[in-house]
């Protein structure tokens, strides 16, 4: 059989990668390819309880904050992940190991070596074969975090954290030309959907 292939959608608050996580699933599931879409932190039960913690504590040590995503993580591609791509299924993720980079490392502070010791460890060789990078400036994407009303325990961060974070990002991409597809978050809806679309054609052959 086959192996499926795993998405990923990257980018900061409020640039719209859970609006388009299912237009992504149903896009594979058009051309012909069984999808899954799923999330991080979350995905299993670990996963869900992980979120809930890290997104309503209102203090947790960075290094803490890591190692529990990566524990979720790590739980996320043993019961869900690897099993679909095994099975042929396309696994469609909002987030995956690049927000550790860009959160705990850039934002945090964390150590990008620390990081990649995780990664080695949790992942055993696993990358996602595309990965779409919302992008836009920071004050775009938190004008749109304000507008929906009650904001996360990230989301009430300072702006330069977000701002370490977006150049985190852009640093990704920089570093996996051949995986990291940039998306211009700032345009309308339907605009972002279309340079999706136009990322997803080549794998989809369409």
């Amino acid at each position: 059989m086959t192996r499926g292939k795993f998405i990923t959608l990257e980018g900061g608050e409020g640039l719209g990668k859970s609006t388009n996580l299912a237009f992504v699933r149903d896009q594979v599931e058009k051309a012909g390819h069984p999808a899954i879409a799923t999330r991080e932190p979350g995905g299993t039960r670990l996963g869900e309880a992980v979120r809930a913690l890290l997104l309503g504590s209102d203090a947790i040590d960075p290094r803490a904050e890591l190692l529990l995503l990566f524990a979720a993580r790590a739980q996320h591609i043993h019961e869900v992940i690897e099993p679909a791509l095994a099975a042929g299924h396309w696994v469609v993720c909002d987030r995956f190991t690049d927000a550790s980079y860009a959160y705990q490392g850039a934002g945090r502070g964390l150590e990008r070596a620390f990081i990649e010791s995780l990664e080695r460890h949790v992942q055993a060789g696993l990358s996602p074969d595309l990965t779409l990078l919302f992008d836009a400036p920071v004050d775009i994407g938190l004008a749109r975090v304000r507008a929906r009303g009650e904001s996360d325990r990230f989301e009430r961060e300072r702006v330069d954290f977000f701002e370490r974070i977006r150049a985190a990002y852009l640093d990704q991409a920089r570093r996996f030309p051949g995986r990291v597809r940039l998306v211009d978050a700032s345009q309308p809806l339907a605009s972002v959907q279309d340079a999706i679309a136009r990322h997803l054609n080549p794998w989809l052959g369409t």
